[in-house]
């Protein structure tokens, strides 16, 4: 198929128009953050200056000058997150309770479409498995990594391995393990399970195909790139548990085990629960895994696709827009709770 520019032209120019709108906004904003706090320093300095000379006291900077301040700097953030997620998350509210066009007032009728079609509540339960299962796998793998590497020989070596399939994409980490799950009738085998299946003597299966197995198998590729993450941040947790407390433990003749779960367990319980909502919110909003490996087919689906698809593909915008306001209903909890741990460890 040939390339037609002149056909292609609009894409091309709304590309630029859009190229340029960028380089303008967050030009203007970072000579803005160069020129405005260097015009102040200047100022305090030639304020200073005077005081000295004349030995006068420097005038104290009043609180509403530091309250403009304050705003001018916070005010590019509030005007971003308002027009990128205070303004959409009201309109998909108000076309949640709309039709499929846009057009006429449904009210609750696309909530109660998501709890009763056969589908979507298999798409719901989905997304439990994920949620319950890409979290404590993924920090039980960290976990678990993270000790028994600890203080190893080779530690930064077996850390990196680890840790390198947080420098992939979803959608390269999904292509990835599609080779992985791939499927060539009888005969050899380029997908490595099906490979080492009929090593065994077994016979190849279309993995990705196999209800609920498939769901499980793409959860395997979430927990392959998060648990890096896990044992990064558990690791430093782990080293920063005071040397006495370790040390007296040891005179004290407990055991590994007791070590693990009466010591490291408890010390590193903030870092625990921050892992473990990390990847709560992460994975309730998981789609590019899904999309790129089923697209959401043969009962895989999950929330965040299942939006895209009665959205953009099916044309159901007020359904699509239900399924993105549940979704933000489900994080919400978790945030807040993340919130209220963090406040807590501060006080305390």
């Amino acid at each position: 198929m040939e390339f037609d520019f002149a056909e292609e032209q609009p894409k091309f120019l709304m590309l630029m128009y859009g190229l340029i709108a960028f380089v303008a906004v967050v030009g203007s904003l970072l000579l803005l953050l160069d020129v405005v706090p260097a015009w102040f320093a200047r100022r305090r300095e030639a304020q200073l200056v005077a005081a000295s000379v004349s030995g006068t006291p420097l005038p104290r900077r009043p609180k509403r000058g530091e309250g403009l301040f304050a705003l001018f700097f916070l005010l590019p953030t509030l005007l971003l997150l308002t027009v990128g997620l205070v303004v959409p998350a009201i309109r998909t509210t108000l076309l949640s309770f709309m039709d499929a066009g846009s057009n006429d007032w449904v009210g609750l009728r696309n909530y109660g479409w998501m709890f009763s079609d056969s589908s979507i509540v298999r798409v719901l339960i989905n997304t439990l498995v994920w949620v319950v299962l890409v979290p404590l796998v993924a920090t039980g793998f960290g976990l678990i990594y993270a000790v028994l590497v600890d203080k190893a020989r080779f530690e930064a070596v077996a850390k990196s391995l680890i840790f390198l399939p947080m420098a992939i994409s979803f959608v390269g980490a999904s292509i990835i393990w599609k080779f992985v799950y791939a499927y060539r009738g009888e005969g050899d085998q380029i997908g490595l399970l099906n490979q080492i299946v009929v090593s065994l003597g077994g016979e190849p299966k279309q993995w990705l195909l196999e209800s609920p197995l498939n769901t499980l198998l793409l959860i395997v590729i979430m927990v392959w790139i998060q648990a890096g993450f896990a044992m990064v941040v558990l690791s430093a947790a782990i080293k920063s548990i005071p040397g006495d407390i370790v040390e007296a433990a040891r005179l004290d003749g407990v055991s590994p085990w007791q070590m693990f779960w009466q010591i490291t367990i408890p010390s590193i319980r903030p870092a625990l629960i921050v892992v473990a909502v990390t990847l709560t919110i992460a994975t309730l909003k998981v789609f590019d895994i899904v999309r790129t490996s089923t697209n959401g087919n043969y009962d895989t689906s999950v929330i965040a696709s299942e939006m895209y698809n009665q959205a953009f593909r099916y044309g159901q915008n007020g359904q699509g827009s239900a399924l993105a306001v549940f979704l933000f209903i489900l994080v919400i909890p978790v945030v807040i709770y993340q919130i209220r741990n963090l406040r807590q460890q501060r006080e305390g």
